[in-house]
Formats: structure tokens, C-alpha cells, sequence
């Protein structure tokens, strides 16, 4: 338990920084934001929206910790504002917009990647001697060394430009309704797996050669050579036996990728205009947003933070000696 705590109070710590740092980065700007929100409101927004949209982040007479603690009361009351880009609406609304599409994304294409890699590591583990263990692996190695970026455009270029046969832009056709119906969600499926793809083949590795090293490790034990001297068949071996106790140790790295995830898919999303935080930020940025930034950085942070604190957990529960 004390493990836990200790662990609790580095991430909160981790996350006042973070916090920190994006209350200092506008004020570290030269000028001042907050008027730059005023003029791309076009004179939509008055003098008393202002003050007050000057108090909610934080830029108030008083001192520096005065307005820390303000800023710090609009993360908590979850009230950030209207967006610059998207004024009036709030930037919590923003985000709710795009935060699912993420989240369908990051989260879908590391389940695809996490089921296709530890179903090829295991057989490549088991049958490393043959042709499919000696090929595979590296082949899948190469192609994991090229970044989210780059496998996204030559993806992009092939399927979207060339052959034309995928959609590469957007989450959906705009010419369809929203809801739950088949054109809607095959239409959703459709343009999720350019973007999704790419984010597969980078990952999908990572977990092939995971989970073979640490099925090779498992294949040396006693109980396996039992197994098999019982002539049980090499199927029941590799998945009852060995791939039981194999996946222990990867599954504290799942946890962990899950804010990768989250960072890959920014990036991917940018490539394909995926409506999502990706897409967002790039407009944010580009319309000097500064609200909405802060907003999605917050929560990048915030998602490996958890990620890597889940996977804390999942070491003490797999391992409990470390908690000692």
C-alpha cells in the first residue's frame, strides 16, 4: 500500500507540473493572448466578457499565485472557456466533440495490434526454427522502424491517392446523419482504416517480438517439457500452457502504450484530417488558440500519466515483491 501511495504522490506531482507549465507558456509568449482572443472575435465579445474571460485564466491583477490558484479553479471546475477558433462555444465542448474520436482510435488500432501480434509472437515463439519464425519478425521489425508519420503517407499515397479505394480525410461522410444505423457506422469503419492501419503496422511489432521473447522464456520450463512428454498437441502446449504464463509480463506493457496510443494517433490524424484532438490542435495552433492548446496538452498528459500508473499497479499485482 505504501508503494501505492508513493507512486500517487510522484504522478500528482508530475501533473502539477504539467499544470505549471501550461499556466506559464501563454505568459512566456511575447504580447498578450487574451487580446489576441479579443481581435479574432471581431468585436463580438465585450469589455465585460473579457474581464471575465481575463479571470478564468488566470490573467487578474494580484499576484502570480493569485492567478495560479485561479487557473488551477477552472481546471477543477472543468470551466476553460470558449475556444478562440470556435467562439463562443466553450472548449469543453470542443473536446467532447473530438476526444471520441480519439479515444476510437488510439484505443481500437492498439487491440487490433495488440490481438495480431501476440497471436503472431506466439507461433513465431513456438515454430522459431522454421520459415514463418525466421521471416516474419523481422520483416514485421522493418517495417516498425518507419514513424506514424511516414507510414501514414505511404499509406495515404497508395490506398487514398493512387488507387483510390479508401476515403482520407474525415471520420465519416458528411452527407449521412449521425446515429446508429448501417450506413453510418460502415461509413465510420471505412474511413478509420487508413488511419487506424498505419497505427497498426507501427505497433504491431512492438507486441510480436514482447510476446515471443517472453514465450521463449517460457518454453524452457519444466512444466512445458511435461506437457509435451504427456503428448498433449502442440496447439494446447503453445496456447494453454506456455501462452497463459507468456502474456503475464505484457500485459504490464499494455497499460503503458495506451498513452503512446494517444500520441500516435495525433499525429495520424493530422495526415488524414481525422476529426479528432489531432485535427483540433493543428487549428488551435495555427488560430493561436491558446485555451483549446492547453486543453488537449492537458489531456495527453493526463492519459500517459494514468497509462503509466495503471501499469504500476499491474506490476505490484503481477510481482507483489516490489511493493516492499
Amino acid at each position: 500500500m505504501h508503494y501505492i501511495v508513493r507512486q500517487l504522490g510522484f504522478y500528482l506531482t508530475a501533473f502539477l507540473i504539467a499544470i505549471s507549465f501550461n499556466f506559464m507558456l501563454p505568459r512566456l509568449m511575447p504580447g498578450d493572448p487574451l487580446d489576441a482572443l479579443f481581435s479574432a472575435t471581431q468585436g463580438r465579445m465585450d469589455e465585460t466578457q473579457m474581464a471575465a474571460i481575463r479571470e478564468m485564466y488566470g490573467f487578474m491583477d494580484g499576484s502570480i499565485i493569485e492567478q495560479y490558484l485561479a487557473y488551477l479553479y477552472s481546471i477543477i471546475s472543468l470551466d476553460l472557456g470558449p475556444s478562440v477558433l470556435m467562439f463562443p462555444v466553450s472548449v469543453t465542448q470542443v473536446i467532447g466533440q473530438a476526444l471520441p474520436w480519439t479515444i476510437f482510435l488510439a484505443l481500437g488500432s492498439l487491440i487490433v495490434a495488440l490481438i495480431i501480434g501476440i497471436s503472431i509472437g506466439t507461433y513465431a515463439s513456438y515454430h522459431r526454427s522454421g520459415f514463418f519464425g525466421q521471416v516474419v519478425p523481422p520483416v514485421l521489425a522493418f517495417i516498425s522502424n518507419f514513424p506514424y508519420v511516414v507510414t501514414a503517407l505511404i499509406l495515404f499515397y497508395i490506398f487514398g491517392v493512387q488507387l483510390d479505394i479508401l476515403p482520407i480525410s474525415y471520420t465519416y461522410d458528411p452527407d449521412l446523419t449521425p446515429g446508429f444505423h448501417w450506413d453510418f457506422i460502415l461509413s465510420v469503419i471505412k474511413h478509420a482504416i487508413l488511419p487506424m492501419g498505419s497505427m497498426i503496422l507501427v505497433g504491431v511489432a512492438t507486441w510480436v517480438f514482447n510476446m515471443r521473447n517472453a514465450m521463449i522464456n517460457v518454453l524452457g520450463e519444466d512444466y512445458i517439457t511435461m506437457a509435451e512428454a504427456k503428448g498433449l498437441s502442440s496447439t494446447r502446449v503453445m496456447t494453454r500452457y506456455a501462452g497463459r504464463n507468456a502474456i503475464l509480463p505484457v500485459a504490464t506493457a499494455i497499460a503503458m502504450a495506451i498513452g503512446f496510443s494517444f500520441a500516435g494517433s495525433i499525429l495520424t490524424e493530422v495526415v488524414f484530417n481525422y476529426q479528432g484532438l489531432g485535427n483540433v490542435l493543428l487549428k488551435g495552433i495555427v488560430a493561436r488558440d491558446y485555451p483549446l492548446i492547453q486543453a488537449i496538452l492537458l489531456i495527453l498528459v493526463v492519459a500517459v500519466l494514468t497509462a503509466n500508473f495503471i501499469a504500476d499497479l499491474v506490476y505490484v499485482w503481477l510481482d507483489p515483491r516490489i511493493s516492499k
